[in-house]
């Protein structure tokens, strides 16, 4: 089997299944219980948490855990405009976003807030000065991606909440689950951000909504006891744990990994280049982690079909987007809905072996020669 779909989910690391196991035989009490064995449990939330506040930089109080990245995106964006629509009700986005960004921007417009999406370069960043040009007082909200999940476009984050930083109703919203593992990730200038493990060899099942101190959110669920007043419910310590030795190990060996991957990188795209109906929509902007191509002339769908029968995985398109629509974020770049509706996504691991690329530019080739007309 040849796995290259590691932005749609990764493989769960050995340490962090094990960190589950342990956990959940050592430490059955409930952390919220008052008696000795939900202290000891509480204890050792705490230093889960800890442990991870550090590793973002940021303070252990502003750690909220949800089911995943899904939830914490919601609580994030609904939080904020439920809580400061006295300011305006103006939200700035992009059209790269996962669909857990945009469904709920969605939602929200269909409330009566006001939705506008930044321009997009050739290059995959966003057009800054079109992003200064939509910001108003009234503005409350700006979530962009720290990188994407299609084209994997690394953005100025940093740069952008410099930007924001003049409006003092605006917060800034960051999705880093694309990034966390990747790369280093800076939440210094941002407001919000939300992850989940499974993209760096966590558990499913866990998410983490990152929220500064000086922030009010409304919360999406209520009721019961948990670690924050802002998301209710029994705090699942295993999987916490788990989530703690997995991040851990993610963010130890960022360069070597990097490095590795793009080493990848480089070889697929000069051999995906000399294809002439191949159009690489991942510019110099994106991670290495992931390659997203256009094949003209190919159903993509059957692409994907064909060479999972050669037992080798890749995705059209992230895996929470609806089948058999065009990509928005290579609609964003190429303005070619043709593009849009025949990509492929590659997404490359430390795991992925030379062998590996090798292989799937063999079979790439055989499902090329028999499917593009």
């Amino acid at each position: 089997m040849i796995y290259l779909d590691y932005a749609a989910t990764t493989p769960a690391c050995e340490e962090a299944l094990q960190a589950f196991y342990n956990v959940s035989k050592s430490y059955i009490g409930n952390p919220n219980s008052s008696h000795k064995l939900g202290r000891e449990a509480k204890a050792y939330l705490d230093l889960c948490t800890k442990n991870i506040a550090d590793r973002l930089g940021v303070k252990e109080s502003e750690i909220i855990y949800t089911s995943g990245a899904t939830e914490a995106n919601n609580l994030a964006i609904k939080g904020i405009a439920n809580s400061y629509k006295r300011y305006g009700k103006h939200i700035i986005s992009t059209y790269l976003e996962h669909s857990s960004v945009t469904g709920p921007l969605t939602t929200l417009q269909n409330s009566g807030y006001e939705i506008d999406y930044v321009d997009i370069l050739d290059n995959g960043l966003v057009d800054l000065d079109h992003l200064k040009e939509l910001l108003r007082d009234d503005t409350i909200l700006v979530s962009i991606g720290y990188v994407d999940s299609e084209l994997g476009i690394e953005q100025n984050i940093h740069q952008i909440g410099e930007i924001l930083a003049s409006y003092p109703h605006c917060f800034f919203h960051v999705d880093v689950t694309q990034a966390i593992g990747k790369i280093p990730v800076s939440l210094e200038n941002v407001d919000l951000a939300t992850f989940t493990p499974h993209k760096f060899y966590g558990l499913h099942g866990c998410g983490v909504l990152v929220k500064k101190d000086n922030i009010m959110i409304e919360p999406l669920i209520h009721g019961g006891v948990s670690t924050t007043p802002f998301r209710s419910g029994t705090p699942t310590l295993a999987l916490v744990a788990a989530l703690e030795k997995a991040l851990s190990l993610a963010t130890s060996d960022i360069e070597e990994r990097y490095n590795y991957v793009k080493q990848l990188n480089k070889t697929l795209k000069e051999k995906l280049q000399q294809y002439k109906n191949v159009r690489i929509n991942s510019t110099d902007k994106a991670v290495p982690h992931i390659v997203n191509i256009s094949i003209k002339g190919a159903n993509t769908m059957a692409f994907q079909s064909e060479l999972e029968d050669y037992d080798i995985y890749v995705s059209t398109k992230s895996a929470c987007c609806a089948p058999n629509t065009p990509s928005r974020a290579v609609y964003a770049i190429t303005k070619d809905r043709k593009l849009a509706l025949s990509t492929l996504r590659i997404s490359l691991s430390h795991h992925t072996t030379e062998k590996d690329i090798e292989t799937f530019l063999e079979y790439f080739d055989q499902c090329y020669k028999k499917l593009v007309k």
